[in-house]
């Protein structure tokens, strides 16, 4: 965590989202959205609207940006961290709530615009290519649920 820094005032954000995961012919394989421009690879989350529960957010942001349809199979934990936006005064402390989730229907071909790219991508490439160390760690503990059938323990 880093400190606050001076002439920015604190806010509160929170976040819900998760780890998409199907048995492929190999092993696992995860959701990852991501930015070319950016070369970002991340985990799918976003903020929650008025009323709705972190679970019924995670639900709907993986959904809207993979195109998948997706449920939950089991809580993964939060994480949380700070980034600054200058511009705007503000510190963001951030924390993110995340789920192991499963396909059930959708494409990711019919993701929205947050992202240019969805993919699935094998649970050892994912953990490689994604940006975020924080948000691997969560994928490795989705990992670590997962048997080696593709099912949740």
């Amino acid at each position: 965590m880093t400190a606050p820094q001076p002439g920015l005032r604190v806010e509160q954000a929170v976040s819900a989202g998760g780890v998409v995961y199907r048995q492929g012919a190999y092993g696992p394989e995860v959701v990852l959205c991501g930015r070319s421009e950016e070369r970002l690879w991340a985990l799918p989350k976003g903020t929650p609207e008025r009323g709705e529960s972190i679970e019924q957010t995670a639900v709907r942001e993986v959904s809207e940006e993979t195109g998948l349809a997706v449920s939950i199979v089991a809580d993964l934990g939060t994480i949380r961290y700070q980034f600054a936006r200058p511009a705007r005064g503000v510190m963001f402390d951030k924390t993110v709530h995340h789920f192991l989730m499963m396909a059930t229907g959708g494409s990711v071909a019919e993701h929205d615009g947050e992202y240019d790219r969805v993919e699935w991508f094998p649970a050892a490439e994912a953990l490689r290519i994604m940006t975020h160390r924080n948000e691997a760690h969560v994928v490795e503990r989705a990992l670590q649920m997962i048997d080696g059938d593709g099912a949740a323990q």
